[in-house]
């Protein structure tokens, strides 16, 4: 509350603020005195009882006055206020007053309570008076713990309080049904929550003293849920249609008349209050299933019939319930005895009243109100329920209902069908809708029903006040009712429902939680004998029931007296409702139980209070300053007569207006009471200025909306949908501005009724809110004056118009005579731009009241210009718009519909012939035209509009001869512009830069708030985002381009589609495909589309890319020109599909040629060997899965010419091939055992061939091994292995920028390493998870290039394999790509059919050859290191002898004899490669030596059943070599008979890690550390030094080598021995290696005797 930053000035006002007044209610000319014993203090609030008061001070303490019998005894009167002490230190926010007692909250939402208690108001139990404020507990029994329910506000009412909790529930206790409880037992001392209207959002709470009122928070606008057929209380159909004369109107804004909604499990009545009023004397319960009693007629108030929205229903027969019951009273029972009480009555007599009664309307209702129907006099007691009921109806329904129905038509049964439907809420009879006749009633019932239940008229669909009532009102044709209505009816009826879509005003959530809401509910309930509650009968309600006639006022502040009700509005108006007696409610008219407007002849009523019996409203006069207006009881005291009398209408009180600016009024039993505020420095006059003008502003905008802007909407043929989305979209915009005002207007309201600081204004703190608001609207509406929108409006407007001229001058304020329509149009949707002026004015006001250093100074400047700066800029935005409607109108009309468009606003035009095409024909006409999205360039009859996103223009230098030239640059064309003068080119150049710059921004709506205007670039960017669409490019005509853009031309990232499907998304370079890039080409025939992802050059496929074609196929390679070209994996169909395939290898021109494999997958055949022009050509190989193998000549796909063909069992054919596995001509044929036949051959092979020749049958003694000639013969045929992957080679060479291998600059591959690299690094840095950790920290360490100064040492070539191993391990680098493809090659070569025994020695020369081109590719980067076989000396200060092999270090260092290390192809590259290849390669190792391992497996196994002493006399080893003891499992045992598998284990074990190892290098140290373990085991057993020799080691390592059980130990031999580094045969390792093969071989031939 205290704000310790208020600058000296303010501080000094502080002191004249909050200044308490108080007067005598009832005497209009009494002068109000200030309150003694207050001095210095300011008051915030004050709350008044019957006879004393409360008031609250700034510093949060409470003081009271007046009688105060519950702490000084009945007749002492307090005159100066004094301090409750109770509460000091509490910090108060706000204290209530009751008739007799009160109540305080504090900041933590504590309540405290003290006075009068007789009826439980103080929530104390058993305590008839509280003297010391008490604190109550408030729990919400829901919650688990329970929770303390802070609470905001108090309103306390005579026997009963109600408290507001921080959630917006309202909780209650006392006594009486005012508390809105379900319950019949009081006082209640515990506070409860009034359940009714849990889940809602209670703005405030107000009570009478015997009535309570609530401000609530309309519930968001349901979209589409299902509605329910019947209201839950009354059973009545909750959407009821009603057909006029010319269409039908549907609503569902049925009310329902039950105040009281009852639990199941109560009995069967309903408990109204126990009347407090001694002089009935008795407590009423309406029994409802007995007895019926006929009610005295006074009872019934009628219903008030008011135009400005519908009522609630009027009087007891309204309501369907089982019986009708009013307070005290049940009419009938059940529909029969209605029935028959009726049929006694005539129906003459009925249409007699109907008649009397309609007539007495009148006939022109007011603007603001319309009096109900006439009431009459009591009939009979025998007619009294009809005629009352009769009158009730006929003044609901009114003139227009009971003129169109004749008085027989109408028949009373209806009537009484209607009104006396019972249906039952306890259940007694619930769903007893008749099944007769009546079931399916008429719409005219419906609507007499309806308008009834409502009390209102309804006109056509756009009825201007039921739009205003029911903002959120869902209007529905529903088909089935509709189908007897005409279809031109309904063609209306639908017409005009797309016309109301934006009449719902419109809310900005924003706006709604920062400011207070203007769409409320007001819900009553209490007792309702004086009509206090506005239901329009004078029944109690024990639960909140919502008054519907307020639905749609924007209440904003509810006040309730002794028995009467006020409610004020956003516009500044007032409805009264309740007791008149005392004429408090303000107005003359009856009846009074719904609301009505007050008459108060003051501006705008902004603040009211509700006394016991009169009211005050405090309203702005001329000046700003507040007056008071007083209606109710008048006291005159002259000659000591009481006299009193009641004021006609409100008064003004002008004593009130001497006393300073009031800034809030309250009303109590007998006194009135005024805070007031001394206007120092003008600081409160300001703030009540902006107020003021706010709120009249708010219902100048209100006017207009319902007086001007629904009508409009409403006509038929405003134009083209176009302009009426136009002005819908204006429409719903005003609203939304209209909205915020009225919410802001409430806001400054309550602001003045608070501290009034002035940083807390919404327009300080929420300015963004009020700028974006008024700059959406200029929006809209400029947009729609430049698309001619008031000139169109005008002509079906002109009837509407001509009618209200008056009324439109009042709003436009302007008074000349035969003004045009357009301009007070004009006038009135430009009018709220004047505001922004305003607060900016009044915040400079408010400005001067501070010092200049003070941040609230500051804060009010800069806000100022912020809204100074706005309107400066709104008006620019509405000169352009009046610039460009004025061209528009000049402009030849063909081109006018092409080229406006409403966001479209012309910046200059060269009608002046200012500017003109260079080289442009003699009688040609250039006209340009700028415009703030486009250059457009009109010619006689055509024009050409060119988008300025894509635009570039600059200045063309003078030496040219170009004088005074601009350069345009577009997509498409390019063109100079010449102007006349310098002055007009620099013009030019300056507005289309600008509006380039503009364009580009996106930014034309948005200003700079507070900034002195924007200031321009002056050049924009010649690189940009932009979207456009080709329309002659040869290639890309049609097409849409959004992207990045240069200078005219598409260049960095952008998406490209063409018309016919076609989509282009990746890199641009000067307006081509350059870069990576994705392609897709819809296929119309297959439905499906090829797609192409990959590399791009000079807009063709370039590089490497992935294409799959619509028929499933799959390329995946290089690229050139668009074709298949290099190397390339092509596969087709799936497995399943009909012809699978698979082919890698080199293509030229999107053909097959050079070396490849093709792997026909059903045939089960493939074929390694050479292409031309996708057919086999050349020299190849075939093997198929059933094991044959061919090599020879291929022609024409065909096996043509000399060939060698072997099946599985070893024959072997040689000769001539006229065709695929058919023998034609000379040939030899050797069978399995060595018998062969030479001689002609013809015939396919396994159908029968036919033979021409000799056999021989080789001797038997001739040397063995001439006989498999033919195998040795292998390969002759076959594609030599440097011939093979050539292209992948060259690839490789290429990327480093070599022509062919070897040739080319070394350090421009590094580059071309580098720059790899990098670009691929940076295209997967948008997809992160591509890349792992460990591979971007291996992209990280290839940036750094091993150095090579001085003599090549040992250690750089170590650097240099280390180098290779990071590159082989990512395809991002060029080596390390041509190591995948090789891999992915020779896997394709011989895996599956291709992994045949035959094809073993064919694969090992492969990767000879692999060894020899990478090697080469390695000495190019590298060319120190020395070439293959050289000797890298070790220095003398790396003693490296025989360290590096027991570290066991994966590196093949040499154990030879010379001194130094050899450089191999081998060693260098083979750790990096085989362990790639080693799985293919092992299988055609393993299926080689089949037949041998399987022998000598066997053997294994057999010699393996012997325990360890058996097995190693029979190898015949040493005894001394023996192991005396062995550990096992790590104790030492002696070896016995029967030991197994424990001597030499260690060895063993070393020896069996020989099949986890791959390169021959790394199984070679294997075996070395073999023999070492071995040498270990016997030094411990003979622990003495000795030399081992070759006949006492070899058994001990049979020995070894069997119990390793090693399966394939043949192939682990033959690897070593085809791979090995030639140079190691002779040294240590190569005699070892030599031992293990020597094992094998005696393995297998081991006699076992």
């Amino acid at each position: 509350m205290d704000s310790p930053e208020r600058s000296s000035e303010e501080a000094e006002g502080a002191k004249e603020r909050g200044l308490v007044y108080v007067w005598r209610a009832g005497s209009c000319s009494v002068t109000p005195e200030r309150l003694p014993g207050l001095s210095g203090k300011t008051v915030l609030q004050a709350a008044l009882g019957s006879h004393h008061g409360v008031l609250l001070t700034e510093g949060g303490e409470v003081y009271s006055f007046g009688k105060l019998p519950w702490r000084s005894g009945p007749e002492e009167c307090v005159n100066s206020p004094i301090l409750e002490n109770t509460l000091l230190g509490h910090r108060i926010i706000t204290v209530a007053a009751g008739s007799f007692h009160n109540g305080a909250v504090t900041e933590s939402g504590a309540v405290y309570m003290w006075g009068d208690n007789s009826a439980g108001q103080c929530a104390v139990a058993n305590q008839p008076c509280v003297p010391e404020p008490q604190p109550i507990s408030i729990c919400d029994s829901e919650t688990s713990p329970l929770l303390a329910v802070r609470i905001l506000q108090l309103a306390c009412g005579e026997e009963h309080t109600l408290a507001l909790s921080l959630s917006r529930e309202i909780w209650a206790w006392g006594s009486g049904c005012q508390l809105g409880l379900i319950t019949t037992t009081f006082p209640v001392t515990k506070p409860q929550k009034v359940e009714h209207l849990a889940g809602r959002v209670v703005l405030q709470i107000a009570c009478g003293a015997h009535h309570s009122l609530a401000l609530v928070q309309c519930l968001p606008v349901q979209e589409m849920k299902p509605i329910p057929e019947k209201c839950n209380h009354c059973s009545q159909p909750l959407i009821t249609m009603t057909d006029k004369e010319d269409h039908v109107i549907i609503s569902d804004s049925h009310c329902c008349p039950l105040g009281v909604a009852l639990s199941d499990n109560q009995p069967e009545n309903h408990v109204f209050c126990p009347s407090s009023d001694t002089s009935e004397g008795k407590s009423v319960t309406a029994d409802q299933s007995e007895g019926c009693q006929k009610p005295p007629v006074e009872q019934h108030g009628l219903v008030g019939l008011d135009s400005d929205g519908p009522s609630g229903l009027s009087s007891s027969e309204g309501r369907e319930d089982s019986g009708i019951s009013s307070s005290g009273n049940t009419l009938f029972s059940d529909k029969k005895e209605v029935k028959e009480y009726l049929i006694g009555l005539s129906d003459n007599s009925l249409s007699e009243s109907l008649n009397k009664n309609s007539c007495t309307e009148p006939e022109q209702p007011s603007q603001e109100e319309q009096l109900g129907a006439c009431i009459p006099g009591p009939a009979g007691s025998s007619t009294s329920t009809l005629n009352s009921l009769v009158a009730s109806c006929a003044s609901a329904v009114g003139v227009r209902v009971a003129a169109t129905y004749e008085a027989g038509a109408l028949s009373l049964k209806k009537v009484m069908n209607f009104y006396g439907t019972p249906s039952s809420e306890a259940g007694s009879h619930s769903g007893s809708r008749s099944p007769g006749p009546e079931a399916p009633r008429d719409s005219r019932e419906e609507q007499v029903r309806l308008e009834s239940m409502q009390g209102k008229k309804s006109s056509s669909l756009v009825d201007i006040r039921e739009e205003e009532s029911e903002g959120g009102s869902r209007r529905l044709s529903l088909p089935g009712l509709l189908s007897q209505v005409s279809p031109r009816l309904l063609r209306k009826v639908g017409r005009a429902k797309m016309r109301t879509v934006a009449l719902t005003p419109t809310y900005s959530g924003e706006a709604d939680a920062l400011l207070p809401s203007l769409r409320t509910e007001v819900w009553s309930w209490g007792k309702g004998k004086e009509g206090q509650l506005g239901h329009g009968d004078v029944l109690p309600r024990l639960q909140p029931l919502c008054v519907k006639s307020l639905d749609g006022k924007e209440v904003i502040h509810l006040s309730a007296g002794g028995h009467h009700s006020l409610a004020l509005t956003a516009k500044s108006q007032v409805y009264s409702w309740g007791s008149n007696i005392s004429g408090q409610l303000g107005h003359l008219n009856s009846p009074t139980t719904v609301p009505r407007l007050t008459k108060v002849c003051g501006d705008g009523i902004w603040t009211t209070a509700a006394g016991l019996d009169y009211s005050l409203f405090l309203a702005d006069e001329k000046d700003f300053q507040p007056g008071l207006y007083y209606c109710g009881q008048e006291t005159s005291t002259e000659n000591n007569l009481n006299e009193n009398s009641c004021t006609k209408s409100a008064v003004l009180l002008l004593a009130c207006s001497k006393i300073g600016y009031i800034s809030n009024v309250i009303a109590g039993g007998d006194n009135c009471l005024a805070l007031v505020d001394k206007n120092v420095m003008g600081y409160i006059a300001s703030l009540h200025e902006l107020a003021a003008t706010e709120r009249r502003f708010y219902f100048k905008l209100s006017e207009i909306k319902s007086q001007v802007l629904r009508p409009l909407l409403g006509l038929d043929n405003l134009g083209s949908a176009n302009t009426i989305q136009l002005l819908q979209e204006m429409a719903s915009r005003f609203s939304k501005l209209c909205y915020l005002i009225g919410q802001h207007g409430a806001s400054l309201t309550s602001f003045l009724h608070g501290v009034k600081e002035a940083r807390s204004l919404a327009i300080l703190k929420h300015s963004s809110l009020f700028l974006d608001s008024y700059t959406e609207y200029c929006t809209s509406v400029t947009n729609f004056l430049v698309m001619g929108g008031f000139m169109l409006l005008a002509k079906p407007a002109i009837d509407f118009l001509s009618k209200n001229q008056e009324l439109l001058q009042k709003l436009s304020d302007k008074n000349e005579e035969n003004l045009q329509l357009v301009e007070v149009l004009n006038a009135l949707f430009f009018m709220p731009f004047g505001r922004l002026h305003n607060y900016a004015r009044t915040l400079l006001k408010l400005a001067t009241c501070f010092e200049v250093a003070s941040p609230e100074y500051q804060k009010l400047q800069d806000s100022s210009s912020c809204y100074e700066s706005l309107a400066v800029h709104l008006s620019r935005k509405m000169k352009e718009a009046e610039y460009t409607l004025g061209f528009w109108k000049t402009f030849p009309g063909k081109m006018t519909d092409s080229l406006r468009k409403p966001e479209r606003r012309l910046i200059c035009e060269s009608s002046n012939r200012g500017l003109s095409l260079q080289h442009a024909g003699r009688f040609s006409v250039n006209w340009f035209i700028l415009f703030n999205d486009a250059l457009v360039h009109a010619q006689f009859s055509t024009h050409h509009i060119f988008p300025l996103s894509t635009l570039w223009v600059e200045a063309l230098s003078e030496e040219a001869g170009n004088v005074n030239g601009l350069k345009i640059t577009t997509p498409e064309e390019q063109f100079v512009l010449v102007s006349s003068t310098p002055q007009e080119k620099t013009k030019w150049l300056r507005a289309i830069s600008q509006a380039v710059d503009q364009a580009l921004r996106g930014t034309s709506d948005v200003v700079l708030y507070g900034a002195g205007g924007n200031v321009p670039r002056q050049e924009p960017p010649i690189s940009r985002s932009a979207k456009y669409t080709f329309y002659k490019d040869p290639r890309f005509k049609d097409a849409v381009y959004d992207g990045r853009w240069l200078s005219g031309k598409p260049h960095g990232r952008g998406i490209l589609k063409w018309a016919d499907g076609r989509m282009y998304s990746g890199t641009f370079r000067s307006g081509l495909e350059d870069g990576y890039g994705e392609y897709r080409v819809p296929n119309k025939a297959l439905n499906k589309e090829d797609h192409y992802v990959g590399y791009w050059k000079e807009g063709k496929m370039c590089g490497h890319g992935v294409y799959s074609y619509a028929s499933g196929e799959v390329y995946e390679g290089c690229f050139q020109d668009n074709m298949r070209h290099g190397h390339g994996l092509l596969r087709s169909g799936k497995l399943t599909s009909s012809s699978p395939s698979m082919f890698i290898g080199q293509w030229i021109m999107d053909k097959k040629s050079g070396y490849g494999v093709f792997d026909d997958i059903t045939r089960g055949e493939k074929y390694m060997g050479m292409w031309q022009d996708d057919l086999c050509q050349g020299n190849g190989v075939v093997v198929t899965q059933f094991g044959l193998y061919y090599e020879g000549a291929f022609s024409t796909n065909k096996m043509m010419g000399t060939g060698i063909l072997l099946s599985e069992d070893d024959t072997v054919y040689e000769g001539e091939f006229s065709d695929n596995w058919t023998l034609s001509g000379k040939g030899t044929l050797t069978l399995p055992n060595g018998d062969y036949i030479e001689g002609l051959f013809s015939g396919e092979w396994g159908s029968g061939i036919k033979i021409t020749g000799t056999y021989f049958k080789p001797s038997l003694y001739e040397n063995e091994k001439d006989k498999p000639k033919a195998l040795r013969k292998l390969g002759i045929l076959a594609v030599p292995p440097d011939e093979k992957w050539k292209a992948v080679f060259e690839e490789c060479w290429n990327q480093l920028g070599c022509e062919s291998p070897g040739q080319g600059d070394r350090w421009k591959a590094w580059d071309n390493i580098a720059v790899a690299l990098t670009t691929n690094r940076r295209q997967h840095k948008d997809s992160p998870e591509l890349l792992s950790r460990s591979h971007t920290q291996t992209l990280e360490s290839l940036e750094f290039i091993p150095q090579h100064i001085g003599a090549f040492t040992l250690e750089k070539y170590e650097n240099i394999k280390k180098y290779l191993i990071k590159a082989c391990d990512t395809p991002l680098h060029p080596l390390g790509k041509l190591v995948e493809t090789l891999v992915a090659v020779y896997r394709m070569t011989y895996v599956g059919v291709g992994a045949n025994r035959r094809l073993l020695q064919e694969a090992v020369r492969e990767i000879k050859s692999y060894l020899k081109r990478i090697f080469q590719l390695v000495r190019f980067l590298f060319p120190d290191l020395p070439e293959e076989g050289s000797t890298i000396p070790f220095l003398a200060t790396e003693p490296k002898g025989r360290r590096s092999f027991c570290s066991g270090k994966s590196d093949s260092r040499s154990e030879s004899p010379e001194p130094g290390y050899v450089v191999t192809s081998f060693g260098l590259l083979l750790p990096v490669l085989l362990p790639r290849l080693y799985p293919p390669l092992f299988m055609l190792y393993a299926l080689d030596n089949e037949r041998e391992e399987d022998v000598y497996w066997e053997c294994v196994l057999r010699l393996n059943k012997q325990t360890d002493m058996a097995l190693l006399s029979f190898l015949g080893v040493q005894a001394k070599f023996w192991p005396g003891t062995v550990s096992i499992l790590g104790e030492s045992r002696k070896v016995s008979s029967n030991t197994k598998d424990a001597c030499f284990a260690s060895a063993v074990e070393c020896l069996q890690q020989i099949s986890t190892t791959f390169t021959p290098a790394d199984k070679l140290k294997v075996i070395q550390q073999t023999f070492e373990e071995i040498s270990q085991s016997v030094l411990e057993t003979l622990q003495e030094d000795f030399l081992w020799s070759m006949d006492d080691l070899f058994p001990v390592f049979l020995y070894v080598v069997l119990r390793a059980r090693i399966r394939n130990l043949g192939s682990e031999v033959h690897l070593i021995e085809d791979l090995m580094d030639p140079y190691l045969q002779h040294g240590e390792q190569g005699i070892m290696f030599t031992t293990l093969k020597a094992c094998y071989y005696q393995i297998q031939h081991e006699k076992l005797t």
